[in-house]
């Protein structure tokens, strides 16, 4: 890449470290994100500005603690393009499914504990 010659991953998400402890740690990541916009999301005890911090502070705290380790992606959007424009793509898949896989299980997660309306209107 002759226009950001030392930056040569363009901003690509890779692990650090073996596939399989990146995977669970980004399934985690995602997990505990979404569980935070489901709670802040639905019912009426979080609103506007507090729901604001307290998904941003899950934001900052998750890729302060796993930006060293995976680069936190905790989206597949955030990791598809800088991949693909880097050519950098053997790890791909991981961003791609582990996050969606996170994001399903929490949703689960929240049928599950939460009442049966809960999650389909307000509490």
């Amino acid at each position: 890449m002759w226009l950001f010659l030392k930056s040569e991953f363009l901003g690509s998400t890779i692990p650090t470290v073996d596939v399989w402890r990146a995977f669970v740690l980004e399934l985690l990541l995602t997990f505990f994100l979404m569980i935070v916009i489901i709670n802040v999301s639905t019912g009426s005890k979080e609103m506007g500005t507090m729901a604001e911090i307290a998904i941003r502070s899950v934001v900052l705290l998750e890729a302060l603690f796993a930006g060293p380790i995976t680069n936190a992606s905790m989206n597949p959007a955030r990791s598809l393009a800088p991949n693909i424009v880097s050519g950098n793509i053997q790890g791909l898949w991981l961003y791609m499914i582990a996050p969606i896989l996170g994001a399903l299980l929490a949703v689960m997660s929240c049928k599950l504990v939460k009442d049966d309306n809960c999650c389909d209107e307000d509490c």
